[in-house]
């Protein structure tokens, strides 16, 4: 497929659409691929969905932990949305052209999103020490208000970096060159197709990344050094694992979330190799994704049981739904013995 351009007074050439190469597969291995990625991009979106849904509609679930997990699971939501779809349709009709600005958003959107998830991820493990350190001035120092600020912090911190560099890079000259050796728009790959001098680009934004990861890094780092020493401060081995425990979950997320982004943004150039970036690409958009709700309410029951009681609150309106009809004179009485048994259920 020939570069798709227009043509400019003065005979130069702006690019309109790139060429995502995506990956080199072809027949079989290409149709078991696809198929793969789909029924991960539905785990993904269930799972995390699920997870919304769940910690929105159960008071029991209205604490700062769930609240964060729950902006979480939406950033993960959002994250595969932008970048999926276009994946399968590269795999399954080979349709691997993307327009200029489609591209740009589609970066834009991954830098907003990785940022915010990196932050979130830092606000989790300052809640994680704040409920061990502090038991009792916990309440004061999650309140509502704070909780909010620092979620809505979490999802502005991203949007001046991602429309930045975003509007810096797709005002470069791309002098006609348009094939992406990637299946997204990644700073990286789209810097390769420009015709300047990048080097102040390269600097500043490594220096955005840098900082971007090391400040929610670093509160991770302290928020964990005082748990330990709070934890081992517990005579009861039996509460040493516990609260130990109840931290496993994040830790995982938060140390498969930081090596994945090591590897693809803070490695030199020429150590890692496009086909070994795409991969862990590929592992970060649809692999973590499908884990983290996993990971989560694997060990926490309290998800589990908030689950169930959804579960059974459902159930319990469709058979009552279903015995009985709008022109039945029960109905009444028939749906407040249902509200009265939900809440005795606590469903």
């Amino acid at each position: 497929m020939r570069p798709v351009e227009e043509m400019k007074p003065g005979n130069q050439t702006v690019t309109t659409h790139f060429l995502l190469l995506g990956f080199a597969f072809h027949g079989k291995m290409q149709l078991l691929f696809f198929t793969l990625i789909s029924i991960m991009f539905l785990a993904i979106l269930i799972g995390n969905s699920l997870i919304v849904v769940i910690t929105t509609i159960d008071p029991v679930l209205h604490t700062p932990m769930y609240y964060f997990l729950k902006n979480l699971a939406l950033t993960k939501i959002c994250y595969s949305l932008r970048l999926v779809p276009k994946m399968l349709a590269i795999l399954l009709v080979e349709r691997k052209t993307i327009s200029f600005t489609a591209c740009a958003l589609q970066l834009n959107c991954i830098i907003l999103f990785v940022t915010c998830e990196c932050f979130l991820l830092g606000a989790v493990a300052y809640d994680w020490q704040a409920a061990i350190c502090h038991p009792l001035h916990y309440a004061t120092m999650m309140n509502r208000d704070r909780c909010f600020k620092m979620a809505i912090g979490s999802w502005l911190s991203g949007v001046p970096v991602a429309l930045g560099f975003t509007t810096w890079l797709f005002t470069l000259p791309f002098c006609g060159r348009n094939t992406i050796n990637h299946f997204f728009c990644d700073v990286s790959p789209v810097l390769k197709l420009v015709c300047t001098d990048t080097a102040l680009f390269e600097l500043l934004i490594f220096i955005a990344i840098v900082v971007i990861v090391m400040i929610p890094f670093s509160l991770t780092v302290i928020s964990y050094l005082r748990i330990i020493h709070a934890v081992l401060q517990i005579s009861s081995a039996v509460g040493q694992r516990r609260a130990f425990s109840t931290c496993a979950a994040h830790l995982v997320v938060v140390t498969l979330f930081y090596s994945t982004t090591g590897i693809i943004h803070l490695q030199p150039k020429s150590s890692i190799s496009s086909n070994m970036k795409k991969m862990v690409s590929l592992s970060y958009t649809v692999v973590t994704p499908m884990l983290k709700p996993i990971i989560y309410s694997l060990r926490n029951q309290e998800l589990k049981q908030s689950l169930r009681r959804c579960i059974d609150r459902c159930l319990l309106r469709k058979q009552m739904a279903f015995f009985l009809h709008p022109g039945d004179g029960f109905l009444v009485a028939a749906q407040n013995i249902s509200v009265s048994l939900v809440k005795k259920w606590n469903l």
